[in-house]
């Protein structure tokens, strides 16, 4: 059967020759997966611009009551991107969230409130031109309400992560008092995230590996992002 969807690119492997499988959140079915045959052949008839992290599509798919891979009918841009392909910054932050959403959504099913958040918030990001380096850090505080996880305030993500089983055994840790003075800071970006004040990149890079720690806590065999440790190289 065929179902006509948009969907949100989030990762892809190559497939034999000239294929991919790429991984795909939908509108209408959830998580799948899809081989896309062609995409990487060489010369003007590549297509493979349309499968980077994040990048828009509508689509008509195959789907099968049988479940597993099934291919893409039909594909095309639903919103082209104006800045993001342009911005090595707007680039490594998508890959990461890329890589972050594709490891914690599971289901196999419509969710509107879902797509709507991912796909208006993607369109958003790459509209701006300044005052976006803060986007990560909302886009994973408002995925984890959406996830089911969400804190009401700093004091609880700070809480969370510095006793955790996991915080207490790693010798590389951030103590307690380190964790406290992060407090205020995700109290801005929960309540007020248009005017959080946070200081500096190297403030920002903490935040976010708090957040990555936050979301192990709460993601069963969510692992190691690797893209982290580029999206922290770029943005200094």
């Amino acid at each position: 059967m065929l179902v006509k969807t948009r969907g949100l690119v989030l990762s892809t492997i190559k497939f034999r020759e000239t294929s991919i499988i790429a991984k795909v959140y939908t509108e209408a079915l959830g998580m799948q997966s899809y081989i896309v045959n062609g995409v990487r052949r060489k010369g003007s008839g590549s297509r493979i611009a349309l499968f980077q992290p994040f990048t828009l599509l509508d689509m008509v798919v195959y789907t099968s009551h049988r479940g597993g891979l099934t291919r893409i009918s039909e594909y095309k841009t639903a919103a082209p991107f104006v800045s993001i392909p342009f911005d090595i910054r707007k680039s490594s932050i998508l890959l990461f969230l890329s890589e972050v959403v594709g490891r914690t959504i599971k289901e196999e099913e419509e969710n509107q409130p879902l797509f709507q958040f991912l796909f208006n918030s993607i369109l958003y990001f790459d509209q701006q031109t300044q005052h976006f380096e803060n986007f990560h850090l909302i886009f994973l505080l408002e995925l984890s309400h959406h996830l089911g996880f969400g804190p009401s305030s700093g004091t609880e993500i700070v809480e969370q992560v510095a006793f955790s089983a996991n915080a207490q055994s790693a010798t590389s840790a951030p103590s307690v008092l380190d964790l406290q003075a992060y407090e205020t800071y995700f109290d801005q970006l929960l309540q007020d995230a248009g005017h959080a004040n946070i200081p500096n990149g190297k403030v920002r890079r903490e935040l976010l590996d708090v957040l990555v720690r936050y979301y192990q806590l709460h993601v069963d065999k969510l692992g190691e992002i690797k893209s982290l440790a580029i999206l922290s190289e770029v943005l200094g």
